[in-house]
Formats: C-alpha cells, structure tokens, sequence
C-alpha cells in the first residue's frame, strides 16, 4: 500500500475545509442561515449536517460502527445553529474529530475492515467514501455562497478570464 495516501488524503480534505472557510468569510451572518425554499438547506443546515456525519463517522473509527447510536442525522436538517460563532464551533469539531482519526492512522491500517450502517469496509474505501461525501456538500456551501453575493464574489480558484494568465505563470517556473 503507498504510504503516500494517507497525506494525500490530509492534503485533500484540507483543501476542501479551507474552500468552505473562505466562502464563510465572504458572507455575513444572515446569509449562513438563507434558504432557496423550506425544501432547501441552508449553510448552516449543511454545516450541521457535516459536523453530525464527522463525528459519528470519526468517533472511534476503527473500533465502532461509523453510524453511532447517538447521532441524530434527521435533526441535522433542521436548522438549530443560532449564531455565526455556533457554525464556526461545529466546523471546526468536525474536522478536529476528523483529523484526529486520520493522523492516527498509517498504511498498515488501511486494509483493515471497519463498519458503517453496518457495511463493510476497508479503512480505505470508508475514507474514500468521505471523500466524495465532504466535497459534495462543500460544493453546495460554495454554490449557495456565489448566489448570494453575486459580482462581488471573491474566486476560490482561477477568476473566469485569468486561465491564460494563471497559465502562463505556471508555466514560466520549473516543475515542482
């Protein structure tokens, strides 16, 4: 197994924290919390839902099912965070939680089987599994983030006009 996954791995879900932080950064308070209908989430109510789903899934990784007794997942689509600073606080548990499992972890461990609603996985393919669970929802903070602020949107990633300038720099450096 190439020990290299799992720094990837932190790299990865990094990046993805770091794009919901700087989307947060861009909206104010009353933003986090505005749904498109009652059938829709908002920031908070997707943030909620993370931080539910990560410490559930992280909590004792390896040695518990990843959908623990405690959770209550149909609440974490209700919107019951009040505050700007209430969001910051599960955010941040959540990746805590997460992290801590990840960096206890090493390649040997990686084929190892662990549970989640009672399936069967490999460390791998469960964490493989939260890899494209997180970014999607991500995505939605980030999408939901660009309708409300509209032309005053800050880009996350190459402004829309600017890939032959980004390009262009890149290019001009040696390869790393």
């Amino acid at each position: 197994m190439n020990p290299d996954y799992l720094e990837s791995v932190k790299k990865q879900l990094e990046e993805y924290k770091q794009l919901g932080e700087k989307t947060f950064n861009q909206l104010n308070s009353d933003q986090i919390f505005w749904q498109y209908n009652q059938e829709s989430n908002s920031i908070a109510i997707i943030v909620n839902h993370l931080w539910g789903n990560m410490l559930s899934r992280w909590t004792n990784f390896l040695t518990s099912d990843g959908e623990k007794k405690w959770r209550d997942r149909d609440a974490e689509f209700k919107n019951n965070i009040s505050t700007r600073e209430e969001l910051i606080s599960k955010w941040n548990e959540g990746w805590e939680c997460l992290f801590k499992a990840i960096n206890s972890l090493s390649a040997d461990d990686l084929n190892r089987i662990i549970y989640i609603r009672n399936q069967k996985h490999t460390v791998m393919e469960a964490i493989n599994r939260q890899l494209t669970h997180y970014p999607y929802h991500i995505g939605q903070i980030v999408y939901i983030g660009k309708m409300l602020i509209g032309d005053k949107w800050g880009s996350l990633s190459i402004p829309r006009g600017k890939s032959k300038q980004f390009n262009l720099d890149k290019f001009s450096k040696p390869q790393q």
